[in-house]
């Protein structure tokens, strides 16, 4: 009897031990778990705001016209084009954690001031139309809100967006620190699902999406490879990448907390690629099917188009839905994009720099960023300004330019002196060479049919 009770005293302390060390386990686990999620919190930020800021006018445009005028066709290519954004953000992300300095500060240190100089007089000269190109969806977008409130319909109302506009978004830039306006970009960031949200209420031909999603199709037609280019200028923008270092180290991120805030670029990534399979989605279920079978095609000649086509096929809702978007876009990326170019150009020659100083204490950073607004928005107020030709063959340019930056960012990223056991995995380089490879024959490709037009059609 006494045997048996020790054996079962034994097997009670035994069950009480295992639960006690099982629940430990259990607390560690849920600390580790919450410790890991206060982490990337903590991290998060320059990949998603970068990213997502990149569907800009510009993007949303590019998106819309390739649904519009392919249709379905084009979604293949966002499965490639994501891996190549997820590739060069990481890069960027990296040399910013690892160095703690910003790329055109790397590019002038390695390369030299001339290659430098050179490098910003076409960035600068690419981002002046991009920016114009921010503000040139703001106008469009003016008409599309007069038409729900008869009030706000004329010129009138399109000069006061764009000026009150470019106001709020020097203002919100600059009156606040790093942390204050990273909350407002988060802002900018989830009203991007309006887009989700409009192209679900169209109701697609999912099975149609789906399969020209992983069935490639490619045409030798000149306006398919030039709609390719602009794709791939829209989704990877060479001032992505100056940014998202810039942003990197301003926030102070460092090799230790590097790996956590590698999700934040992942993340970034395939939530901004996801919108944009949305708009092309919006646009093919919509305008694409109209076009195929009316003698009146809807032609899209500027991104505020889309909204207005999207009243009578889809209904006041999800044209409401587009329009709001569009103008989230482009006030979002109107507030990143000159601040891009403010970094970069002062990290370049060694200028103060950063929202968290001053006007006082940079100068130079503020009144560039100022200048790039005024001169954006200035050009959009001018009468008979071609904002089409501006918002398209800036995404263009972007392509063009786009093996610049990722030849130099891999010449930088494989430096052992620069990186050490942070340089490009072998699936790294790879991934990285042939986005240069097939930009670059692409860009010949284009430039061959646009000089012989009898090539391609």
């Amino acid at each position: 009897m006494s045997c048996r009770y020790e054996e079962y005293r034994w097997l009670f302390y035994f069950a009480r031990e295992t639960t006690a060390m099982m629940n430990g386990i259990a607390a560690i686990r849920r600390r580790s778990m919450w410790r890991s999620i206060l982490l990337f919190f903590s991290v998060v930020g320059p990949g998603i705001i970068t990213a997502n800021a990149d569907n800009d006018v510009g993007g949303v445009l590019t998106y819309s016209q390739a649904g519009a005028q392919f249709g379905y066709s084009l979604l293949w290519l966002l499965v490639p084009v994501t891996i190549a954004l997820i590739v060069t953000q990481e890069m960027s992300a990296r040399m910013g954690a690892i160095t703690g300095k910003g790329l055109s500060d790397l590019i002038r240190e390695n390369f030299g001031v001339k290659i430098t100089f050179w490098v910003l007089v076409l960035f600068v000269t690419c981002d002046l139309g991009n920016t114009a190109t921010e503000f040139a969806g703001i106008a469009s977008v003016a008409p599309v809100f007069g038409s729900f409130v008869p009030f706000l319909a004329g010129e009138w109302f399109k000069i006061l967006l764009v000026v009150a506009s470019a106001a709020l978004v020097f203002i919100t830039v600059t009156r606040g620190n790093y942390k204050i306006v990273e909350r407002i970009f988060f802002v900018f960031c989830v009203v991007y699902l309006s887009y989700a949200v409009s192209a679900v209420i169209l109701h697609p031909n999912w099975h149609e999406v789906f399969r020209q999603t992983i069935l490639p199709h490619f045409s030798a037609s000149k306006a398919y490879v030039l709609m390719i280019i602009a794709v791939i200028g829209t989704t990877i923008s060479p001032w992505m990448q100056f940014y998202i270092q810039a942003a990197v180290v301003e926030k102070g991120i460092r090799e230790e907390q590097y790996p956590t805030s590698r999700l934040d670029v992942i993340s970034g990534a395939l939530i901004t690629d996801i919108i944009a399979y949305f708009i092309i989605v919006s646009c093919a279920a919509t305008i694409f099917i109209h076009n195929l079978h009316t003698a009146h095609p809807i032609a899209i000649n500027n991104a505020s188009d889309v909204a207005v086509a999207l009243q009578p096929l889809a209904g006041k809702f999800a044209s409401l839905l587009f329009a709001v978007g569009l103008l989230n876009a482009a006030l979002f990326t109107a507030s990143i994009l000159p601040l891009s170019t403010a970094y970069y150009v002062c990290e370049a020659f060694g200028f103060e720099r950063g929202i968290d100083n001053r006007f006082s204490e940079a100068p130079i950073f503020y009144s560039l960023y100022l200048g790039l607004i005024v001169i954006g928005a200035g050009a959009v107020i001018i009468p008979g300004a071609p904002l089409l030709a501006i918002i398209f063959y800036s995404q263009v340019l972007n392509g063009a330019l786009l093996p610049i930056v990722l030849v130099l960012m891999l010449l930088l990223i494989n430096n052992r002196r620069l990186m050490g056991r942070w340089t490009n995995s072998p699936a790294f380089n790879t991934i990285a060479w042939v986005t240069v490879v097939i930009v670059v024959a692409l860009t010949a490709i284009s430039t061959l049919q646009t000089l012989f037009p009898q090539i391609g059609s």
